[in-house]
């Protein structure tokens, strides 16, 4: 059984500083989750989240992971768990590898980057290389994934999300 210091500790390796943010990122295709019964090997699990954003659970068969944050994909497991097949199961999800944001324009390697959380449009700059000689800073365009129709010009401390799109648009002298 994990001890409550041993679940923080956990929580804190996977790059959640706090139980909120658990909450706040929403798995989606390109995500690779990772999946821990404790007592049970064979409920515990590693996926590569594909298009349909579902994932084949021993016992449960398959269960819609898109769109769910960790903290819901451990409680859809548990009860799951819990109707016929566990007594009292101890259930912990954590993403193991992000989906991708994408950078490209005014940067010296433009590409798919790993996300990780906290990150922004400077530290993603960074991560391509930095800005190249004809890069405006102030002519940056964030598309979200999925939210927005058309990108919105943001700041360098603008937080990125998994799966943006960032444009370093050229400035004109």
């Amino acid at each position: 059984m994990l001890t409550r210091a041993a679940g923080l500790g956990l929580l804190l390796s996977t790059g959640f500083a706090d139980a909120s943010a658990r909450d706040d990122y929403l798995l989606a295709p390109g995500d690779k989750i990772e999946i821990t019964v404790f007592g049970q090997k064979d409920l515990s699990m590693a996926a590569l989240l594909g298009k349909s954003g579902k994932i084949s659970y021993p016992f449960l068969g398959e269960v819609i992971v898109a769109g769910l944050s960790i903290t819901q994909l451990e409680n859809t497991i548990l009860k799951g768990l819990k109707q016929g097949y566990l007594i009292n199961p101890s259930v912990y999800a954590q993403v193991v590898e992000y989906r991708p944001f994408y950078i490209h324009g005014e940067v010296e390697k433009p590409g798919a980057y790993p996300f990780h959380p906290g990150l922004t449009v400077n530290q993603a700059v960074a991560l391509a290389g930095g800005f190249t000689e004809r890069a405006s800073h102030e002519k940056i365009q964030l598309l979200k994934e999925g939210k927005q129709s058309r990108p919105a010009v943001v700041p360098l401390t603008y937080s990125v999300s998994a799966g943006d799109t960032i444009t370093v648009q050229q400035r004109f002298f």
